[in-house]
């Protein structure tokens, strides 16, 4: 389907024309019929499927139309939960809106809050910010959102998942009644809906392909390894394959910054995004690997969301992410927009049980390639005390009592009784007093 047929302006048909955009993506064209009837929505659909211009062209179209010259303050806010994903959301929002009237910022920790103050003082339409950034400027009276008219929750169990369901509550405090409310999510998890039934009133259900499902475009595929030779598998499929550009992975802060120090003394150079790194930081590593500066980039999972790459052909998971439904989001960086994409995933035996859990929410099994030298071992657990059929098992019993070693079977021992103890101190008297005892019974 054309973006045209969708009743866009021109202005935004424009901008979207000068960025390569033509067809709507199966989301957009439900989404964006669905957000101009001004209906509460939640909607759900794989990672890189466009659902940042699904509900953000509407927004865009729908504030130019009731738009007032000089007339600048907040009638949207768009929540993330990452830097990451406020900056590549703002960067979209923009990009489309470029020869719109309207005014749009991005708040997020890291950044100059004062910067941030004086922008929002100066008049914007479009708020992109983490809850915790926006609570901050509610509290200091930096912005007011008495006439927001949209609220979306982008990412929305992620935001639940990472524990920032109590800063959108209080942020709710202080928006009004009546508005548009927009849940976007890559999966409908059962919190996200419980969440929804809070906020949301008789919203309108939107989901395209199989919650849970990653894009039919990346090949998938699992490589069985020790956990010491981690590090060396990863330095080998990058190196011995030439890929060129790859996105690993990681779930911890500290083994992201050693894997990443590892890769670089293999000859790969290599960059890290984690949680306890600068925004600078953290921005300076993802624009070297855009442009190809740096090949490998270590990243954890609070990065997962809001890295758009393109064309990025690997991504590695390193390990199994904690939260099951991160691997959608996690392989999602690749394969975007129909472009075809690998995902590999390095498994040690104690990770056995956390795969099938993926697996489970993919609903079919990842094929699994085992490389020599790498593979763990693979050994047969047995049941009970005996180790071989030939050892012969020693004790038995609850408390290890020791058997017996050989000789024929013994009689079951009988029970002592109190004429036995009689028979054992008569058996101990002289013979003559027995015969006495004898001679006395006869009398």
């Amino acid at each position: 389907m054309s973006l045209e047929t969708l009743g866009l302006f021109p202005e935004i048909l424009k901008a979207l024309k000068e960025k390569g955009y033509e067809s709507a993506t199966p989301i957009q064209k439900v989404l964006i019929p669905a957000m101009f009837t001004h209906r509460d929505i939640m909607a759900g659909a794989q990672t890189g499927t466009g659902k940042t211009a699904g509900f953000s062209l509407p927004i865009l179209q729908e504030l130019t139309k009731r738009f007032k010259d000089g007339q600048h303050y907040p009638k949207a806010v768009i929540l993330v939960p990452t830097r990451e994903l406020a900056k590549q959301v703002h960067e979209s929002i923009e990009t489309y809106g470029k020869y719109l009237p309207l005014k749009s910022t991005v708040l997020y920790g890291g950044s100059n809050l004062t910067a941030q103050a004086n922008r929002l003082k100066a008049g914007v339409d479009i708020i992109v910010a983490t809850s915790g950034r926006l609570l901050e400027h509610i509290g200091q009276k930096n912005v007011n959102l008495e006439s927001v008219d949209y609220l979306v929750l982008d990412e929305a169990d992620t935001i639940l998942d990472m524990g920032f369901v109590h800063e959108v509550s209080k942020i709710l405090q202080h928006l009004p009644q009546r508005r548009q409310n927009i849940f976007i999510s890559a999966t409908l998890s059962g919190s996200v809906k419980r969440l929804a039934e809070q906020i949301l009133h008789r919203p309108k259900l939107i989901e395209v392909d199989s919650m849970g499902t990653s894009a039919h475009s990346v090949e998938q595929v699992v490589y069985p390894v020790e956990k010491e030779k981690k590090n060396e598998l990863l330095s080998y499929l990058i190196g011995s394959r030439n890929y060129k550009q790859v996105l690993v992975f990681i779930r911890k802060k500290e083994l992201a910054d050693e894997v990443a120090k590892e890769l670089n003394l293999s000859g790969l150079k290599t960059s890290v995004i984690h949680g306890d790194r600068s925004s600078g930081e953290r921005s300076r590593a993802l624009e070297g690997f855009r442009e190809g500066k740096v090949r490998v980039l270590v990243a954890t999972d609070i990065a997962a969301r809001g890295l758009d790459i393109p064309a990025l052909e690997v991504v590695i998971n390193y390990d199994i992410p904690h939260v099951t439904g991160d691997y959608i989001h996690r392989i999602g960086r690749t394969g975007r927009a129909g472009a075809k994409g690998l995902a590999i995933t390095l498994i040690s035996p104690s990770e056995t049980v956390a795969l099938k859990d993926v697996e489970r929410l993919l609903g079919k099994s990842i094929p699994q390639e085992e490389l020599e030298g790498y593979a763990p071992k693979v050994t047969v657990k047995q049941r009970g005390a005996r180790k071989t059929t030939d050892h012969k098992k020693k004790t038995h019993g609850a408390f290890g009592k020791k058997k017996k070693s050989s000789g024929a079977p013994t009689k079951k021992k009988r029970k002592t009784t109190k004429r036995d103890g009689f028979k054992a101190f008569d058996a101990a008297k002289p013979k003559d007093e027995k015969k006495n005892k004898k001679g006395r019974d006869r009398r």
